[in-house]
């Protein structure tokens, strides 16, 4: 007998990508275990334009977005917007997570809530990373912005590149496979791991085991770790096919292991 799991997402309503990879990933998952099942349910906030202002905005939506899906008894909500929880300063998701599940909590549907930020800083931390290289499709001022809260999290980002893409429906239209060769341009060379996209609107997926393998080093993005969060939220082992080293299986088995030393 299948058991099924409900995915709820808190999305900005111009986000394209978040509704695309991550169920892409969990489909995979699905396919090497066909007892599980996942379905996925969004709520929308408004957002245009990568601003910190219509950010901030945004960001205030998102108690509304979390009990409309609580109505739908989610077993995971996953709040898909990185930039718009670290640009409000370091430590933020905690912050944003308490109040969320706090929300669900109120509405009689206590769920269990993670976010594309926090996620961020535990898969490179679960990766055992103490430095990254990072491309976003951000403005500079706020890739310095994710750039100061991951290293307010004791990760050093050694390198970035900013593709300076104001219109997040622009930012969704990239092709993922660019990345190929954008990365060529990252200095990696004081990098354990790499962040492909630090964004879950700037497509990455197609990309991530191929940028891998040619270089050598593990390389992750902010959906990539979303999925790991997930999964491991639901109890289930953290493994997809073709998505990186930190959905590979071998880390979970590690992380496991050293817990069990403690």
């Amino acid at each position: 007998m299948k058991k099924n799991y409900r995915i709820g997402l808190v999305v900005p309503s111009s986000n394209t990508t978040m509704e695309t990879e991550i169920p892409a990933m969990l489909r995979w998952r699905e396919q090497i275990d066909p007892e599980l099942s996942f379905t996925f349910h969004s709520s929308r906030m408004r957002m245009k334009n990568v601003t910190k202002e219509e950010l901030k905005a945004m960001d205030i939506e998102s108690d509304r977005c979390a009990v409309e899906l609580s109505d739908a008894r989610c077993d995971v909500l996953a709040y898909a917007c990185l930039v718009a929880i670290m640009c409000q300063g370091p430590g933020y998701h905690k912050e944003s997570e308490q109040r969320l599940f706090n929300a669900t909590k109120q509405n009689g549907a206590a769920t269990q809530i993670i976010s594309s930020a926090g996620a961020l800083v535990e898969g490179i931390k679960t990766l055992g990373a103490k430095k990254v290289a990072i491309i976003t499709p951000y403005m500079k001022p706020l890739t310095n912005q994710v750039i100061d809260y991951i290293e307010a999290s004791d990760i050093q980002v050694t390198d970035s590149i900013s593709l300076e893409i104001p219109d997040n429906l622009e930012v969704g239209r990239q092709d993922p496979m660019r990345l190929v060769d954008i990365v060529k341009n990252l200095d990696i060379s004081q990098a354990d791991a790499v962040v492909l996209s630090a964004c879950v609107q700037m497509p990455s997926l197609e990309a991530i085991q191929q940028v891998e393998n040619e270089i050598g080093k593990p390389v992750l993005s902010a959906a990539v770790a979303t999925v790991y969060n997930i999964l491991k939220t639901l109890n289930l082992n953290p493994y997809v096919p073709n998505a990186g080293k930190l959905l590979s299986g071998d880390i979970m088995s590690k992380v496991s292991v050293q817990e069990g030393k403690t």
